[in-house]
């Protein structure tokens, strides 16, 4: 059974959302007050509907708490309506909430009135866009909760020619290769890590750890 979501606000944010959750095979519903913005998902989710979400006779029609997810991604246009649409996806028992906010302030009211998680997409790949500037070989750095981080990395010359065994990336750094993206001309798939196979030009690395280490690696490599 498809996963129902709940997309409230069509942003940039909450519109990339409604159409991702939906090619992943959530049964989406879309809500938004510009019509315009409605007549743009329409034909990417399940349902799209042009309306109020701070009505609450009007979001208790969607049923929220039959939903597996809110998001609430209303933008830092109308803050003071993503705090009231989220306090009300509270009160209607939606059993998941995820919220968008714009700055710490904002996100720690949102957590107060009932918002089960908080994210600031602009922050997130600021913090990103930030990593892969600023570490060698690094393509991107995604969380895993906690002090964990999945780094993807592409081999450095110096990795070249030598296998996962010889490295030694584990004891030497912490980090842990759960993966590999393999360059041409095997073709550019994700395979499980071959220790005795000897790294190329291309290939990039998936890497399991904290963020300390997959950094000391970045700087050593």
């Amino acid at each position: 059974m498809a996963r129902q979501a709940l997309v409230i606000g069509l942003g940039q944010f909450g519109m990339a959302l409604a159409r991702e959750l939906a090619q992943h095979g959530a049964e989406v519903l879309a809500v938004d007050v510009k019509e315009s913005h409605i007549d743009a998902i329409a034909p990417y989710v399940a349902d799209a509907v042009c309306m109020d979400a701070m009505d609450e006779d009007a979001l208790a029609k969607l049923s929220p708490k039959d939903r597996d997810a809110c998001i609430c991604a209303i933008g830092d246009d109308n803050r003071e309506g993503s705090i009231i649409v989220t306090a009300l996806l509270k009160q209607l028992e939606s059993q998941r909430i995820i919220a968008r906010a714009t700055d710490a302030v904002h996100a720690r009211i949102l957590k107060l009135i009932g918002a089960h998680e908080v994210v600031n997409p602009e922050q997130a790949f600021g913090e990103r866009l930030a990593i892969r500037i600023a570490w060698r070989n690094v393509v991107d750095v995604l969380p895993l909760g906690g002090d964990l981080v999945l780094t993807e990395m592409k081999a450095p010359e110096a990795f070249w020619g030598r296998t996962l065994a010889e490295l030694e990336l584990p004891r030497r750094f912490g980090v842990i290769v759960s993966a590999v993206r393999l360059a041409a001309p095997e073709g550019t798939v994700t395979a499980i890590p071959d220790p005795n196979r000897p790294l190329a030009e291309g290939d990039v690395l998936m890497l399991v750890s904290t963020e300390k280490d997959a950094r000391r690696l970045a700087e050593r490599a």
